[in-house]
């Protein structure tokens, strides 16, 4: 809608139309080969710059982001982005508010799809903007034929750390292995095969060096902002219960590898500004150490906010990764 938009304030526009005397460049050959043989004199083909208002596309906009805002409204609790994304759509709405919203017409969309300089951005505008008026693609409240642009907010935050990861990865000297293609897949071999539950560990990140090997598991879930501001004996007894369960799982991956350092590191997702202020204090993860025989094994535990830089995220992700290191 905001490319849309842009485009339209545009004031002048190339238009070709035939009109009822020269106006502009006339298409002469036409005129003479096509409309004078048919004593259509009346009828000039004409191309000449038109200042266009567009009041019925601008009404269907204002239509269109106003339904898209009351959509986003429903969805606040699901992120910051959303707001962002509310922000802006109010942004756009002042932009047309000269004219009232009103729901394109099928005729409306035929004539918008029969114009001759249709570009891009207006193919992919007036789309939108039927997508809307059928509700589809709007926050899965409809059934869905179009692209939703609702997402599982525990696949965001897991996709979001294999981003900054994958470029930790650079800085660390390591290789960087992902659930999501199932390159970290370990088979559980039961005997008999037929028995058993579990088929497989599949650990979400597995950073690889050439002395150490960094489990990352990713958790959805607010326990980092409780862990903040409640004291552990204090915590729900449910969320104390499912917090052991995340760490008894990153343990079970540290299994699957066998090297000199091994680091399980569970990261929770936090608000911008408590990472910011446990940074400040230096209490922006926790590290423990296991004691095995013939090799180290660590547990981490650290949050990253979602609406971070992805070069600052990566930044503090090496410093807690070498800093840890570094107390061997």
């Amino acid at each position: 809608m905001q490319a849309l938009l842009d485009r339209l304030e545009r004031r002048f526009e190339m238009t070709d139309a035939v009109t009822a005397s020269p106006r502009g460049t006339v298409d002469w050959q036409q005129y003479a080969t096509v409309q004078m043989p048919r004593l259509r004199l009346l009828d000039v083909p004409s191309r000449f710059p038109d200042l266009l208002d567009h009041r019925e596309l601008k009404a269907a906009i204002h239509f269109t982001l106003r339904k898209q805002l009351a959509s986003l409204e429903t969805q606040r609790n699901a992120g910051a982005f959303v707001a962002q994304l509310a922000v802006l759509c109010q942004l756009l709405i002042d932009r047309v508010r000269s004219v009232q919203p009103k729901p394109p017409t099928g005729t409306q969309f035929q004539a918008w799809a029969r114009q001759p300089l249709t570009t891009d951005v207006f193919r992919q505008g007036i789309e939108a903007i039927e997508w809307t008026a059928d509700d589809r693609g709007l926050a899965g409240i409809a059934d869905l034929n179009g692209l939703p642009w609702m997402l599982s907010m525990e696949e965001f935050f897991e996709a979001w750390l294999e981003t900054v990861m994958s470029k930790a990865a650079h800085s660390l000297g390591g290789v960087l292995q992902v659930g999501r293609r199932r390159e970290t897949t370990v088979p559980l071999s039961w005997s008999p095969p037929y028995q058993g539950s579990q088929r497989s560990l599949v650990p979400d990140l597995i950073l690889e060096t050439g002395t150490e090997t960094i489990i990352i598991d990713a958790k959805y879930k607010r326990h980092w902002e409780e862990l903040q501001t409640t004291a552990w004996w204090q915590l729900d007894e449910q969320l104390q219960t499912q917090h052991r369960l995340d760490l008894l799982q990153v343990l079970a991956y540290s299994t699957v590898k066998n090297a000199a350092r091994i680091v399980s590191c569970l990261v929770y997702p936090c608000s911008l500004a408590t990472w910011k202020s446990l940074q400040a204090r230096a209490r922006a993860y926790y590290h423990a150490r296991i004691p095995v025989a013939d090799r180290h094994i660590e547990v981490i535990l650290t949050a990253l906010p979602m609406s971070a830089n992805h070069t600052e995220a990566t930044r503090f992700l090496v410093d807690v990764l070498t800093t840890t290191r570094d107390r061997l």
